[in-house]
């Protein structure tokens, strides 16, 4: 059962005052849920915007997952542009401007949210840096936005606005190819550290031609790749067994993977990129000859 507003129940006869007490949920005042719903965010976004009267408008992350992103967690507050300024725990409210062509419909309720430009511009320019970049990362994978139009559109509809020199940076760093938000961590560690940008999603074949694989990150020229391990690659053995034959593929094919986890610090990581790098990079002499890349010793900053 979806959110409801418990006085409009009440007053259609569809439940009393005593099923609101016993039988069901106030998650936010007067929206009710069953006592044992599950709730998802789509949920939890449809009883705020019943709360805020039907009027409010879903912004900033819960937009942003209601587009299709994902890794909002569950423990965020929907956010949403409402001029009630006192909302209930569990909802942040917003006083934005929105103008013609930033309200559409998402999400499994078809709920009014911010458009991807605009959810963009909020997302790039209000949390710190780094977070912006993972969030715009998470919406760029899941519907597709052109950096440069968004920027060109968001100077051109909100230049003055607090946060636009952020949102430039953000969207210089942003890279759709992150699946997760420690792959967007882990890419801006190495540029950080003086790497050349890495591409993202390289897609390798075996070589007998019967498995294709996409590393997450990595410059496919010098065959070296960086890739994030989530706990799933330890706890599931379906996928255990997978990465065991997707190894051996590719170091038959030649590449070397800098295989990071969460319990790898950033000092150890970048050590060991190097170490691969100045292998790769000595070894391909045409590739070092030509000027494509400075030397190693020079890409090399302090640990982020």
């Amino acid at each position: 059962m979806a959110p409801f507003l418990g006085s409009e129940a009440v007053a259609a006869g569809r439940a009393s005052k005593y099923d609101l007490r016993s039988r069901f949920t106030a998650i936010y005042p007067d929206v009710y849920v069953a006592d044992d719903a599950d709730l998802t965010l789509d949920d939890r976004a449809l009883g705020a915007w019943l709360w805020s009267g039907r009027r409010a408008v879903l912004c900033g992350l819960t937009a942003s997952a209601l587009h299709g992103a994902r890794y909002v967690e569950d423990t965020q507050p929907v956010e949403l542009v409402s001029p009630n300024r006192r909302p209930p725990g569990g909802i942040r409210a917003y006083n934005h401007e929105l103008r013609e062509g930033e309200i559409t419909e998402a999400g499994q309720w078809g709920l009014p949210a911010t458009s991807i430009a605009r959810t963009v511009f909020d997302l790039g320019r209000r949390s710190p840096l780094d977070e912006a970049v993972a969030r715009l990362d998470a919406l760029g994978n899941a519907r597709c936005f052109r950096a440069p139009e968004v920027l060109d559109w968001a100077r051109s509809r909100h230049g003055g606005k607090r946060g636009i020199r952020q949102l430039e940076i953000a969207l210089d760093l942003h890279d759709p190819g992150a699946e997760s938000l420690r792959e967007t961590w882990l890419r801006l560690l190495t540029v950080r550290a003086g790497y050349p940008r890495p591409e993202t999603q390289i897609p390798v074949v075996s070589g007998d031609g019967r498995r294709r694989y996409f590393l997450d990150m990595g410059w496919e020229r010098l065959k070296l790749a960086v890739e994030y391990d989530g706990d799933h690659h330890r706890t599931s053995p379906a996928q255990f067994a997978h990465d065991i034959v997707r190894t051996e593929d590719l170091e038959d094919l030649g590449w070397i993977r800098i295989r990071v986890t969460k319990r790898h610090n950033k000092p150890e990581i970048l050590q060991r990129l190097a170490r691969a790098w100045d292998a790769r990079v000595h070894s391909d002499r045409d590739f070092h000859r030509k000027g494509d890349l400075c030397a190693p010793s020079a890409l090399r900053g302090p640990a982020a």
